[in-house]
């Protein structure tokens, strides 16, 4: 519809409102108007006296009657006849026929009268009787004339502005300007059009205008194309506070997938401000912009409840999109696809009944602060060689995961929070490669971060914490680099790798998991490096089920259970560690554990610094052990191993304790400084001792159990105090020198008069002593404590103090902590 059509239409409705309110001039009152005008005449000898910057148009103030005051009046005929005379050479040419009719509208009709006359007139109409003459003119320029006008049309309180390409502002009338009439100049820069659909190539600017919430009354919708297409030549147009819908017939059997609410296309970038728009359409999207040199900026829109995509850019374009909310609809969000590139920042993007925002088939694009939860899949997703980069973003309450990249996919998360999601905060598979930095991932209701499938990835600087499953779960031949990250507080463990995962593991902290830190299991092979693992509830690092892989240079420190735990074929490479502060001892290798341990500092553990059981067979090479509350190496339950070059020294029992048919190799170790002996042997057991130095222990030596013949060679055993076989020489009951705490060997009996058992060694000075004349037994040359001593038979030690609470402890360390395995997917 032409602007012609439109003002003829405008017109004719307001003419028809007030035509009721016009009233008629009479001709009787014209007559004396134009006598008063004709008797004025004779006065013209006055008009000297009129002040040259006199103002004559007051609009709203009547003239005073003539009959009130003379001198006025005579002052009135002056001017009257001094108009006369300069009107008449002023009328136009075709008015000279009718000169009293023109003189009186032009100069002699009262300025509240020209006024009310104007105010039905329209915008175009005001400007063309503003040319007739000056007077007309300053009345036609009236503001409170073109406020009422511009309030009629538009419904806005105050006037909108269009300062530059692309921008609107409000501005109160108060307020200073450059303007004199801003109302006036509020018309002249908008342009009102009232269309079905637009196809817009040029630089035009388009405002919605009407009463209450502009874009619930402005609407512009179509069933059968695209409703609005910005195409080449659109570089500066403006499309604001409108709805635009398209909405086609789903039974028509004409193809519409190519069609939107809102079209953008090549070498165009308008400006689309505070919109709604909707398509019902079942496929595409409501919104499309496409091609190269396609660069709009949408801004404070709302794209909601469409039946399908929100908003698809493609095809190598981008744009600028703030502020935006998307929601509700059926597919995602977001699509961004093959090469398109755009800027999206503080948008708000939920509830989808799909995924949030899907990156695919090569599509980039900068997401910046975009709020982004309640989705159905994924709130980010990235797939075919896509590689966004999303930056501060909140990523939450996905109904599946927080960011899903698989295919190839790439991109960069920075800063984000991620949180509260169904499944893993971030899923990578298939070959994805994508950087993962610097962000909060947390409170997830299963993973924080999940590598599987042959993904890969950097993740670092992250803070991954209280997830119900672990923090890093990496598995199925993945092989991603996860470094300088926290992961801490999890509900399961820190960091998973199963079913044959890989990765290197570098300068991370992990600390405070109910389970253990690092768990390896089932063919994987990841390399851990640097890391600060600590303060478990379970383990530090556990290895089962043949799992293997590099443990170097961490420390792992003050877990519940072991610092490091191998078992069942598990066969790791464990090198320059530092292992301290394990309430249930350094490392544990069981259940036919195997790996190479060496260069390793294990020292402070609550139990033994290094156990080796039920057929478990590792390499222990070159590392200190020492400081232990318990003893240095226990070997128990048909333990092996090869023992190569360690330094032993300064445990609170015996250096090396071998038990219970084990059988390991002991190769140039030095074992000193003990507070118990310096190996012992017991129970079966027996061993092969090469090249090793023992020397400077408390109780002795080489110590062996009856029974027991190891195989020795080269050792030089030199320098032990040798205390168990002095206290015997000297009388004493040897549970002064251990209490409960330590086992001597020596000689221990077993008493048929006060009724013990083999539970209840007694040690010789007391069977001499104590129980003289009793009916006793010698049992064996065994590690033990006195019972007697400790005050746990019926009669008093007569060498020792007060008795001692009864631990009833067979003569070995305490057995460690074994960790139940949680198979978790």
């Amino acid at each position: 519809m032409s602007s012609q059509n439109t003002r003829t239409t405008r017109y004719s409705t307001r003419n028809t409102k007030n035509r009721s309110n016009v009233k008629q001039s009479s001709t009787r009152r014209n007559n004396e108007e134009g006598g008063r005008d004709r008797s004025n005449s004779n006065s013209s000898g006055e008009e000297n006296d009129i002040k040259p910057g006199r103002i004559r148009y007051n609009l709203r103030k009547r003239s005073l009657d003539s009959s009130e005051n003379g001198e006025a009046g005579d002052q009135k005929d002056a001017q009257m006849s001094k108009r006369r005379k300069s009107s008449s050479r002023s009328v136009a040419p075709y008015l000279k026929g009718n000169a009293v009719g023109a003189r009186y509208i032009q100069e002699e009709l009262p300025d509240e009268v020209l006024l009310k006359i104007l105010s039905y007139l329209l915008e175009f109409d005001l400007c063309r009787v503003a040319c007739v003459c000056k007077r007309f003119r300053t009345i036609a320029n009236d503001t409170e004339l073109w406020k009422k006008l511009y309030q009629e049309v538009f419904e806005y309180d105050f006037p909108l502005l269009h300062p530059e390409p692309r921008v609107f502002k409000f501005l109160h009338p108060q307020v200073y300007c450059d303007y004199d009439n801003p109302w006036k100049e509020s018309f002249r820069q908008l342009v009102i059009i009232i269309i079905c659909y637009l196809f817009i190539d040029t630089n035009v600017a388009i405002i919605g205008a009407a009463s209450g919430n502009v874009i619930d009354h402005v609407i512009i919708e179509r069933e059968s194309e695209s409703t609005v297409m910005f195409v080449e030549g659109a570089k500066d147009a403006y499309l604001g506070y409108v709805t635009l819908r398209f909405s086609p017939d789903i039974t028509s059997s004409v193809p519409h997938h190519k069609h939107y609410a809102l079209e953008v296309t090549d070498h165009c970038s308008p400006v689309i401000d505070s919109c709604r728009i909707k398509s019902t359409s079942v496929v595409g999207a409501a919104v499309c912009v496409s091609g190269t040199g396609a660069d709009p900026f949408i801004k404070h829109c709302k794209i909601k409840d469409c039946e399908n995509v929100g908003l698809y850019v493609t095809d190598y374009a981008q744009g600028t999109y703030e502020d935006n909310e998307i929601s509700g609809n059926a597919l995602a969000g977001i699509w961004v696809k093959n090469h398109a590139n755009p800027i999206m920042r503080r948008n708000h993007i939920h509830h989808g009944r799909d995924v949030g925002i899907f990156t695919f088939d090569n599509g980039l694009g900068y997401f910046e602060s975009n709020d982004i939860h309640n989705n159905r899949i994924a709130g980010f997703e990235v797939k075919a060689g896509a590689n966004p980069t999303v930056v501060r973003c909140e990523i939450h309450h996905g109904q599946t995961g927080g960011v899903y990249v698989h295919e190839n996919g790439r991109g960069q998360f920075i800063e984000n929070k991620i949180h509260s999601n169904n499944f893993a905060g971030v899923w990578i598979t298939s070959n994805s490669d994508p950087t993962i930095r610097k962000n909060d991932i947390y409170n997830g209701h299963q993973g924080g971060v999940y590598i599987f499938g042959e993904g890969r990835g950097l993740i670092e600087h992250n803070n991954i914490y209280g997830n119900a499953l672990a923090g890093i779960q990496i598995r199925t031949n993945s092989h991603p680099i996860v470094r300088h990250n926290k992961i801490h507080h999890g509900q399961h463990g820190g960091i998973y790798v199963h079913e044959k995962g890989q990765g290197l593991i570098e300068e991370n902290e992990v600390y405070a998991n109910t389970l253990a830190g690092v768990w390896i299991t089932t063919g994987s092979t990841p390399v851990l490096r640097r890391n600060r693992i600590h303060s478990g509830k379970q383990v530090g690092v556990y290895f089962y089920d043949n799992g293997h892989g590099v443990l170097e240079n961490n420390d792992i420190f003050n877990h519940l259970y072991s610092g490091v735990q191998i078992r069942t074929g598990s066969n790791p490479i464990i090198r320059k560690n530092k292992i301290w502060g394990g309430q249930n001892g350094g490392i544990l290798v069981y259940n036919s554990g195997l790996g190479l341990i060496e260069n390793n500092e294990i020292f402070d553990n609550a139990m033994a610094g290094v156990w080796i059981k039920t057929d478990s067979n590792p390499i222990l090479r070159q590392n200190k052990i020492y400081d232990g509350r318990d003893g240095g190496i226990c070997i128990f339950n048909g333990g092996k191993g090869i023992l190569e070059e360690n330094d032993i020294f300064r445990n609170a029992q015996a250096g090396v304790l071998i038990s219970t048919n084990s059988h390991p190799s002991l190769r140039r170790n030095r074992i000193f400084d003990g507070n118990a002996a310096g190996i012992e042997i017991t129970n079966n057991a027996t061993a092969t001792l090469e090249g090793n130095k023992i020397f400077n222990n408390k109780f002795g030596g080489l110590c062996l159990a009856s029974g027991v013949h190891p195989k020795q060679k080269d050792n030089i055993i030199t320098g032990n105090h040798n205390m168990v076989h002095r206290a015997v020489s000297t009388g004493q009951c040897l549970y002064k020198i251990s209490s409960y705490t330590s086992f001597p060997m020596h000689d221990f009996y077993r008493c048929r008069t006060c009724n013990t058992t083999e539970r209840n060694a007694i040690c010789v000075n007391c069977i001499k002593t104590c129980h003289a004349s009793h009916d006793v037994e010698f049992i064996r040359h065994d590690r033990f404590f006195c019972d007697c001593g400790a005050g746990t038979l019926n009669n008093q030690c007569q060498l020792q103090g007060e008795p001692t609470q009864d631990t009833d402890t067979l003569y070995d360390s305490a057995a460690p902590m074994e960790t139940h395995t949680l198979r978790v997917n």
